[in-house]
């Protein structure tokens, strides 16, 4: 398994607004994403720091989701809510999962 992380900086006065973004349109259109296993957003709504995980089966899955346009896409739908319009994008291999 693999993992994407993206992290960015929210305006506070927009981190509910994102937050219902994330819900009603990011997450349907990852689950429709081939080797998609899984997605979190995690905010600290007193700095307006957040990071985006989300789980691939394989760093081919991975690769291919950014290739294809839905990251840049599902990136474009959010640059109205962020500090700047930088973001920091890494890959990781799972090698531990505990649930």
């Amino acid at each position: 398994m693999f993992a994407r992380t993206t992290k960015f900086h929210v305006r506070i006065d927009k981190i509910d607004e994102g937050i219902k973004l994330f819900k009603d349109s990011i997450v349907p259109a990852a689950k429709s994403q081939k080797g998609f296993c899984g997605l979190y957003l995690l905010m600290d709504r007193k700095t307006g720091n957040g990071a985006s995980v989300a789980f691939w089966e394989s760093e081919e899955d991975a690769i291919a989701n950014e290739e294809s346009g839905y990251y840049q896409e599902q990136l474009v739908k959010f640059m109205g809510f962020l500090v700047s319009p930088s973001y920091i994008r890494e890959r990781y291999e799972v090698v531990v999962r505990a649930e």
